[in-house]
């Protein structure tokens, strides 16, 4: 689940500067000198997204309604079923791994970043749990990128400046452009973690947080580690609830998947990243709705892994009514099908390793050509009179969804004692969830689609956040 960007007037320009040259800034003596393969991010690549789709969209209908017409389909979907079957069977019984929290040698120095527009309602909260860190003196940094705020939130950032000594402040010209991804790119130059880690302005953290992560980059392929990220006022309605099962199954799938040597996503709120690594893939993509789900697909692309935990957890805010979760929940939707549109050349010439394309590919087939496909089955199925064809591997996708909802809400209450009362209660917020995330079909469906047709991206407005616990 991808992190907040700004309005869309204020994302990014096709005529935006690369984000290499940004990254050049870098001193010598900070950070040895990473060699940045730039194969992936000429600004060519991220052209015809519309074309693209529309070839997609094409393919997935044409390909749905020829099987409603030939006599071995059956054949085929039982084939497709059992091989789903299979890959979903490895993920369920896959035992996550277990990680070393004790730290060998000295702790790296850590630059903890947060791109900040109007966020008056909670920039203070956000500043005292970001400063207030276990950590070794002077080993850590925080900056807040004021992306030209109009509201309160530099008059605030000024006070808190004085209060912390960690606390730096970057405040962006009006004519800066780039979004969240070009406020990221621009302060990187002026820190000094060798990691760096990315928050939301709503993010509330445990005091132990850094103590907890950084230990997880022992290991040289770890490139970046997401931490689960929690609904904090989850208790307030229907959607906040199912909000709260959707971060558990998310991040239940993403640790199953590691596990088996599949891919492991940043989710932008609570997502840690080695400087080395962020350097050598390009930094933050400032042509992409979502950076996070761009960057990690360059991060596996130039041979980095991606950890993903559940403890400690970041609290965030959840949408509280059905416009702004569409409006969210398409942007994201829209932001993870472009990586595929981006990057399809690179994934297909297995530039990530076997394991990790086809955990990917499988992952691309369960969240986007189904769901698109539905359209034309359930047509087909009206006009012939019949079940929809796909139905098999519809089912298994959704059982896999409740499964891995109830499995990752347990793995939540893991040093708690369960009882019988506890597991009914699971299986009630399991059962909630998964009506809630029946949404997700709707909006995959209508946003591949729709980014066949329209020329230009998405429009929408930018998560408000209130200070709500």
């Amino acid at each position: 689940m991808p992190a907040n960007s700004w309005p869309d007037n204020d994302s990014y320009h096709s005529n935006s500067d690369p984000i290499n040259s940004l990254l050049s800034e870098l001193s010598a003596d900070t950070e040895p000198e990473v060699e940045t393969d730039t194969e992936s991010l000429p600004s060519s690549r991220f052209q015809g997204r519309r074309g693209k789709a529309a070839l997609v969209l094409t393919i997935v209908w044409g390909s749905t309604i020829a099987l409603h017409l030939v006599s071995w389909s059956a054949i085929f979907i039982l084939g497709l079923t059992t091989i789903l079957g299979i890959h979903a069977i490895r993920i369920i019984f896959a035992r996550p791994r277990h990680h070393s929290k004790a730290m060998q040698g000295d702790l790296p120095s850590v630059s903890i970043l947060v791109a900040a527009k109007n966020e008056e309602a909670v920039i203070g909260r956000l500043v005292k749990s970001l400063c207030s860190l276990e950590y070794a003196n002077g080993q850590y940094e925080v900056w807040i990128i004021d992306d030209n705020s109009t509201d309160s939130t530099p008059q605030l950032l000024a006070q808190l400046q004085e209060e912390y000594k960690q606390l730096n402040v970057f405040r962006r010209s009006p004519q800066a452009s780039g979004g969240k991804s070009g406020a990221l790119n621009q302060v990187l130059p002026l820190t000094r973690g060798e990691i760096v880690a990315v928050f939301d302005a709503d993010a509330q953290v445990t005091p132990d947080l850094l103590l907890q992560v950084v230990p997880l980059f022992q290991k040289d392929k770890v490139g970046a580690v997401q931490v689960r990220k929690a609904i904090a006022n989850a208790k307030e309605n229907f959607w906040t609830k199912g909000q709260m099962a959707e971060m558990a199954v998310d991040t239940w799938f993403q640790q199953q998947r590691t596990t088996i040597g599949g891919i492991g996503e940043l989710r932008g709120n609570g997502q840690f990243v080695r400087r080395q690594a962020l350097a050598s893939c390009g930094g933050w993509n400032e042509e992409t709705i979502t950076d996070d789900l761009d960057l990690t697909i360059r991060l596996h692309l130039h041979k980095w892994d991606i950890e993903c935990v559940f403890y400690p957890p970041v609290e965030e805010e959840g949408v509280t009514n059905i416009v702004s979760l569409w409006h969210q929940r398409n942007r994201w939707a829209e932001g993870g099908y472009q990586r595929y549109l981006d990057y399809w050349d690179l994934i297909l010439k297995n530039r990530m390793g076997t394991r990790k394309t086809w955990d990917l590919l499988m992952f691309f087939l369960t969240m986007y050509i189904l769901p698109t496909a539905a359209i034309p089955d359930l047509l087909m199925a009206i006009i012939s009179d019949r079940p929809p064809i796909l139905a098999p591997v519809t089912s298994l996708s959704i059982t896999m969804s409740v499964v891995g909802m109830f499995a990752g809400l347990k793995r939540i209450r893991q040093d708690q004692e369960l009882k019988g009362s506890t597991y009914w209660l699971l299986i009630l917020q399991t059962i909630r969830g998964s009506l809630y995330m029946l949404h997700w079909l709707v909006v995959m469906s209508s946003t591949t689609a729709r980014m066949s047709i329209r020329p230009k991206r998405l429009k929408w407005v930018k998560t408000v956040h209130t200070g709500a616990h």
